[in-house]
């Protein structure tokens, strides 16, 4: 018996002669589309005087992107089930082409913002489907040092992302950073069609349209409402009634996804008192990663004045410091559980976050660095444990409805905290006086307050960790 279950883990389920190979059009989209979610941040400044909007405005070419992502992500199980693997692939990198393109061309805010959204498309398929490849085309004994890669992969993207889109911006426009998007993927596309396979079993469910719709709204809503409040504030009508139909529409879509037998989000999952510690942790992490990679540029741009390319190289290495300790993270769970590395992670993170809120206007270029590069030192530490401890408490089907739930969650919190720095920017430069240079400053100081108590709720929550990762 023991022989036998050696021999099938030693195979894989869809043997392929080439598996990494077959896995590249894949690991591309991702690739991409996760450089993508923080390239653009740099940008913004550029992007606002050409394309002539505010602050509340451009930050939807960011949230906007994510929102559809996370619309997208829910439905992927659900896809694969229609969709053939070759199929999905070629109309995810197709549909991420496209949305470039059209970024790339536009003309006014809302064209640019179309093409981003389409590209948003992309990436919600491409992401849970390269994890669900991977487990059918590797062995089961290699599937730990593969998901290391993949995870890397997608680790290494947003940090370089800031510096590569620095260097584009100082040889070209912003418009050639959506053509170098479809241009690495037209080589993604060509591997697609000639390396890939197809895997799974196509079952045709039926739809659940009202989860879809409910989804949608929910979502859309509190993106929306959130990210409404830096232009009209929180309190006004627009804001509160588009706020208001997010809440009611996530209360209906969680009360039918627990009804149902075969939900398109397993919500049952938060059942199990782990994985809802080490979600809540992840989420909290990711709110902060995401917040502070947004404000940061700007910050460098407006306030010190610091030139784009530079600021890309500026921001290059907290990203690299950011990808070797989410590597690292990961053994020291193996080897001390998710209490230890993760209420250290939130700690380091939150004297990082501090020490850019001290910041100034006269700040020098190497303090921001070092301050960057201890944020990017605690945040990978507190997400990778509190992953792992969430997901090692599922088993069987749980294990991918846990994996997808976070990956959509992880996209509309970090839309959502992005939405919210915004907010705190605005606020801050209102209540500052003095120069545009103090006032843009106040504001950054705003946000990175929130960022801070972000900081301080995750680090009350990993104090519920106990070494082996259960609450207490």
């Amino acid at each position: 018996m023991k022989n036998t279950e050696n021999n099938v883990a030693m195979k894989a389920v869809v043997p392929t002669a080439h598996p990494w190979l077959a896995m590249l059009p894949l690991m591309i989209g991702a690739f991409v589309g996760m450089f993508s979610e923080t390239s653009l941040n740099i940008a913004l400044p550029q992007l606002m005087a050409a394309l002539k909007v505010g602050q509340g405005q451009i930050q939807w070419l960011v949230t906007g992107y994510m929102l559809v992502i996370g619309i997208v992500l829910p439905l992927s199980s659900f896809l694969t089930k229609w969709f053939s693997t070759r199929q999905l692939t070629i109309f995810a990198l197709l549909a991420f082409i496209c949305g470039s393109i059209v970024s790339g061309l536009g003309s006014n805010f809302g064209i640019v913002l179309l093409g981003r959204m389409v590209q948003g498309i992309g990436t919600g398929i491409i992401l849970p489907l390269m994890f669900t490849v991977a487990m059918m085309i590797f062995p089961m004994q290699k599937l730990g040092s593969v998901n290391g890669v993949l995870a890397l992969v997608i680790m290494f993207a947003p940090a370089i992302g800031p510096t590569l889109t620095g260097l584009i911006l100082a040889a070209s426009s912003w418009r050639f950073v959506f053509f170098s998007f479809a241009i690495i993927l037209a080589v993604g596309l060509l591997f697609a069609f000639t390396s890939l396979k197809n895997v799974g079993r196509l079952t045709k469910p039926k739809m659940d349209l009202p989860s879809v719709l409910l989804s949608a709204l929910a979502f859309s809503g509190l993106i929306a409402g959130a990210s409404f409040a830096s232009e009209f504030g929180w309190l006004s009508v627009q804001v509160l009634v588009t706020l208001l139909v997010g809440i009611v529409c996530l209360f209906f879509y969680s009360r039918r996804q627990l009804a149902m037998k075969t939900p398109i989000l397993n919500l049952r999952v938060f059942r199990h008192k782990n994985f809802a510690l080490g979600g809540i942790l992840m989420m909290l992490d990711f709110a902060v990663i995401l917040s502070a990679m947004y404000i940061l540029p700007q910050y460098l741009q407006n306030s010190l004045g610091v030139k784009v390319a530079l600021t890309g190289l500026i921001m290059l290495p907290g990203g690299l410091v950011n990808a070797l300790t989410s590597a690292l993270a990961g053994r020291m769970y193996d080897a001390l559980g998710a209490k230890w590395p993760s209420r250290i992670g939130f700690m380091i993170a939150l004297l990082g976050a501090a020490m850019l809120a001290l910041g100034s206007s006269r700040s020098a270029v190497w303090y921001v660095i070092t301050a960057h590069i201890v944020l990017m030192i605690g945040t990978p530490l507190a997400m990778s444990p509190a992953q792992t401890s969430a997901l090692n408490s599922l088993e069987g089907a749980e294990s991918a409805d846990g994996s997808t739930i976070l990956n959509t969650m992880q996209q509309i919190i970090g839309a959502l905290a992005t939405a919210l720095s915004t907010s705190f920017l605005t606020l801050g430069k209102g209540l500052t006086a003095g120069s545009m240079t103090a006032k843009f400053t106040g504001g950054v100081h705003f946000s990175l307050y929130f960022t801070i108590v972000l900081i301080l709720l995750g680090l009350l929550v990993s104090f519920k960790v106990t070494d082996d990762g259960r609450p207490d």
